[in-house]
C-alpha cells in the first residue's frame, strides 16, 4: 500500500482548495501560523497616489470611515488578489506587479515626480521604502495592520510545507525544524526567507497565488 502523503499549510484554506488537495489523496493539516489585525490610524496626510502590497493593508483601509475620500486617488499595488480586492471596492489600480522589488522599479522610471502614500504592516519588507528613498521619490508610510507570530509545534510527519509569507517562515522555525521536509513558496520573497536559513528543498509558484502553489503540491505529489 502506497504511503499518503501529508502536507502542512502555515495558513488556513479556503473549501474549494481544500477539496483539490483531498481529490489528489493528499492528508493536510493546516494552521494560521500568522495573524493580522487592523489598527487604528489617522488618513490626515495623504499624497496623491497610494500603494498597497497587501490585501490586509486593502481591508483595513475599507473599514476606515473616511475610505471614501481615496478612491479618486491613483493606486499602485503588489499582487494580483490585492488589485482584485482594490478594483471590486472601486479604486483605479494604474500599476501592479507580482514583487515589490519591480513595482519601486516602475514608480521610479516613470512616476518619479509623483508623491506617494503607502499603507504597511508592522512587519513589512524594507525593499519598497528603501527603493523610493535611494530614488529620492517623495512619499509617506502609514501603518493600518499588525502582523502576530502565532507559532505551533507540528508533531506529524510532513512530505510538504506551504509557506505564503516571510512571517509565515520565521513563525514556523520558531518551534519546528526543516529536514526533507518539500517547501513550498508562494512567490520569491518568502523562497529568501526558507534560504537565509540554508534551506534548499524549495518550489516556488509560477504566480504568487495560493493556487499555484496548490498546483503545485498536486504536481509533485502525484
Amino acid at each position: 500500500m502506497t504511503k499518503r502523503i501529508s502536507i502542512l499549510s502555515t495558513k488556513k484554506l479556503l473549501p474549494n482548495q481544500k477539496q483539490e488537495l483531498v481529490n489528489a489523496n493528499i492528508n493536510l493539516i493546516e494552521e494560521d501560523f500568522i495573524e493580522t489585525n487592523s489598527k487604528n490610524f489617522e488618513l490626515s496626510k495623504v499624497n496623491d497616489n497610494l500603494i498597497f502590497t497587501s490585501q490586509n493593508a486593502v481591508q483595513s483601509i475599507l473599514n476606515h470611515p473616511k475610505v471614501g475620500e481615496l478612491k479618486p486617488r491613483n493606486v499602485f499595488s503588489v499582487g494580483m488578489k490585492t488589485k482584485e480586492l482594490l478594483t471590486e471596492n472601486g479604486f483605479n489600480v494604474v500599476a501592479y506587479t507580482g514583487y515589490a522589488a519591480d513595482l519601486a522599479e516602475i514608480i521610479s522610471l516613470v512616476y518619479s515626480s509623483e508623491s506617494f502614500t503607502f499603507f504597511s504592516g508592522n512587519l513589512r519588507r524594507d525593499v519598497l521604502p528603501n527603493a523610493l528613498k535611494e530614488n529620492e521619490i517623495t512619499f509617506n508610510e502609514i501603518e493600518v495592520y499588525e502582523t502576530k507570530i502565532t507559532s505551533k509545534k507540528i508533531k506529524e510527519k510532513l512530505d510538504g510545507i506551504l509557506f505564503f509569507s516571510p512571517s509565515g517562515v520565521e513563525s514556523y522555525l520558531k518551534l519546528n525544524t526543516i529536514k526533507n521536509e518539500i517547501c513550498f513558496c508562494i512567490g520569491e520573497t518568502t523562497a529568501e526567507a526558507l534560504e537565509n536559513k540554508k534551506i534548499m528543498n524549495i518550489i516556488i509558484a509560477d504566480k504568487p497565488s495560493v493556487d499555484y502553489v496548490i498546483q503545485d503540491v498536486i504536481i509533485e505529489f502525484s
